[in-house]
């Protein structure tokens, strides 16, 4: 399982990386640019999110048809001439447009599903967390290096570090990244949005990566304004001492986190946790005059964050048939990156009208109603799968079986078996091989 999926996850970590490097600074260092209002430079902190909200579906889709790979390629150009204009910007409206470039490079959605295809569903929560890991990782590096290196070499130089971290993901692409097996559904020609949308499990996960997403956005373009402002008078590379022990502990919590959701089938309860430690967050940002109860509310935050994350895209791919995973995920991860956009955009407009303690209790306020929606979640049934060789199957039988004890059943054409999913003790495995052999 390491094999396959640490390269995917090294892949997405060194483009999250370029973007984490410079999400710590950027608001302070685009409020200096010509034309620069906080609204703008609220643009440009969540610009990225609104074509990668924009593109998620049509790169999930087609990742879905003409592969996973091609796909992948595709997106890294595209950001990689994203970071290359942002490096070169002077202006507030250059930035704004590398920053779009930058998010219509929609990787996301197809490296998740591209796991998905590679690993087990049984042993898929581990990959996820791996993969959250991994980016937990890169949140940790950039908020420890993104203030040193831009208060030592400026916004410019973070851009470029950017763009060298996706030509880096281009070699491992094609050096580490094995081809996943092609797959043959049984149910659907054609993906429909409606399916998914119609799917209520599947509706709630995407509430909830939205909320999560756009809420690190509010935070991002707030936490570095607020520090450096009269508030608080830190320094632009004083930043790291507040990001740093935020994400240690962060990443402390993802993995009793991922565990309990995951091993003990527990993943509401941890959703719960997490939107209760995002309201406290909040109130407390909002309405200390201490910079040192504000970094607890910082640290609180992280710790939400990512308890959530590796749980958030485990439950979307168990909630999916396999037909419809990229396209899930990419509506999932659009709608999210769509809320990435809003929530930075919002922050900028309300910094610039309101006060700090408004707009800390108005987000409290907001994550109270996600509260209340999410208490409807249903934690996901157990299911069990058996992997069996394609030649032994009679596939009418398991058509009969499909709506009494099958969850739903693909055939692995790349290896020639035959992948059925079924409730966990709803029957048992040697009984379930009877009914379906030839």
């Amino acid at each position: 399982m390491f094999k396959k999926v640490l390269p995917l996850s090294a892949i997405l970590s060194l483009r999250f990386l370029g973007l984490f490097l410079v999400l710590p600074v950027i608001s302070i260092y685009a409020l200096d640019l010509e034309g620069s209002t906080p609204l703008l430079v609220g643009i440009v902190v969540g610009g990225y999110a609104l074509t990668q909200a924009i593109f998620q579906i049509p790169f999930g889709t087609m990742s879905d048809k003409i592969g996973r790979k091609p796909t992948l390629l595709v997106g890294l150009i595209i950001f990689l001439i994203g970071s290359i204009i942002c490096a070169y910007s002077t202006d507030i409206y250059t930035l704004m447009l590398g920053r779009f470039l930058q998010g219509a490079g929609a990787i996301g959605a197809v490296i998740t599903a591209m796991i998905s295809d590679l690993v087990p569903e049984e042993v898929r929560g581990k990959a996820m967390a791996i993969m959250g890991a991994t980016i937990a990782l890169s949140f940790a590096i950039a908020m420890g290096l993104g203030p040193v290196l831009g208060a030592a070499y400026g916004l410019d130089f973070l851009f470029i570090v950017t763009a060298i971290l996706a030509i880096l993901a281009m070699i491992l692409l094609f050096t580490k990244v094995p081809t996943p097996p092609r797959i043959k559904h049984t149910y659907h020609a054609t993906t429909r949005t409606s399916d998914i949308l119609k799917d209520s499990n599947l509706l709630n996960m995407i509430v909830i990566n939205a909320m999560q997403k756009g809420l690190m956005t509010i935070a991002f373009v707030l936490i570095p304004i607020i520090l450096t402002s009269s508030d608080f008078t830190w320094e632009k590379s004083d930043l790291y001492m507040a990001y740093l022990p935020a994400m240690i502990f962060g990443l402390i919590a993802m993995g009793p986190a991922a565990v309990f959701g995951e091993k003990y089938n527990k993943p509401k309860e941890i959703f719960l946790l997490s939107i209760v430690l995002f309201i406290c967050s909040f109130l407390i940002m909002g309405l200390t005059n201490s910079s040192t109860i504000f970094i607890v509310g910082v640290v609180m935050f992280f710790i939400a964050f990512n308890m959530m994350e590796p749980l958030v895209q485990s439950m979307i791919t168990k909630f999916a048939k396999v037909h419809q995973k990229g396209a899930a995920l990419g509506i999932s991860n659009s709608v999210a990156y769509f809320a990435t956009f809003i929530g930075g955009t919002t922050a900028g407009l309300l910094y610039g009208i309101s006060d700090r303690e408004t707009i800390g209790i108005s987000v409290a306020v907001i994550a109270t109603v996600w509260l209340l929606w999410t208490l409807k979640l249903k934690n996901p049934t157990k299911h069990s799968h058996l992997y069996l060789p394609q030649d032994g199957i009679d596939t009418a039988k398991l058509r009969n079986l499909e709506e009494e004890h099958i969850a739903e059943w693909y055939i692995n054409d790349t290896e020639k078996i035959i992948v059925v999913k079924y409730v966990t003790g709803a029957i048992e495995e040697e009984e379930l091989k009877k009914k379906i052999s030839k």
